[in-house]
């Protein structure tokens, strides 16, 4: 399963933002990934979330697969359209 995803928050997916997303996609048991044109990140790794340098207004693919995939998407894609306020 895949959505997208716009990062919102005005200074991009900086270290706060990033450790939530990883914390969050922590609790799942499906493989998730965010993919940014040809370059694709571990949502389970903020290393590899960083790497993606994603800023304001990237439109990010998210793709999870695994039997919890479709929460998982919809908990992610609250999280990006909450400018990742819990």
């Amino acid at each position: 399963m895949q959505t997208t995803v716009k990062v919102l928050n005005e200074e991009g997916l900086h270290a706060r933002p990033a450790g939530l997303l990883v914390k969050l996609a922590n609790n799942f048991s499906s493989v998730i990934e965010l993919a940014v044109g040809e370059n694709t990140a571990n949502a389970k790794s903020i290393m590899s979330i960083m790497g993606l340098g994603l800023t304001k207004d990237t439109v990010v693919i998210v793709t999870a697969v695994g039997s919890d995939a479709e929460t998982a998407l919809a908990e992610i894609t609250n999280l990006f359209n909450n400018k990742f306020n819990l």
